[in-house]
């Protein structure tokens, strides 16, 4: 069970954009994440008539690793770290260190 899913509410603790906070878009294999609005960069691309995608700059995510960001506690406020615990029903769930409140509903 991976620490960071889809759709977590995350925020960034290093880097150029330290401070930003952010939903997990997309979880690639190589432990990196793409955050919604952190680590943009602007991409020349050629048009493509084919695919009928206009030319220009874009501006997009790119993954960042993910020992650069942590868990977003609402209760808190603040980044916190998460652990494991399995329920009386057998469930594996993530939990957050600092109040033992589940993660996963």
């Amino acid at each position: 069970m991976k620490k960071f899913r889809q759709n977590d509410d995350v925020i960034v603790i290093a880097g150029k954009d330290k401070g930003k906070r952010g939903m997990i878009v997309r979880v690639c294999p190589d432990d990196r994440l793409v955050v919604e609005n952190v680590n943009m960069v602007k991409r020349h691309t050629k048009p493509n008539p084919a695919q009928n995608a206009p030319g220009g700059i874009i501006e997009k995510e790119m993954p960042i690793h993910q020992s650069n960001v942590a868990h977003f506690n609402p209760v808190t406020k603040k980044a916190d770290r998460v652990g494991f615990r399995t329920l009386e029903d057998g469930r594996k769930v993530r939990y957050f260190k600092s109040n033992n409140e589940v993660l996963d509903i």
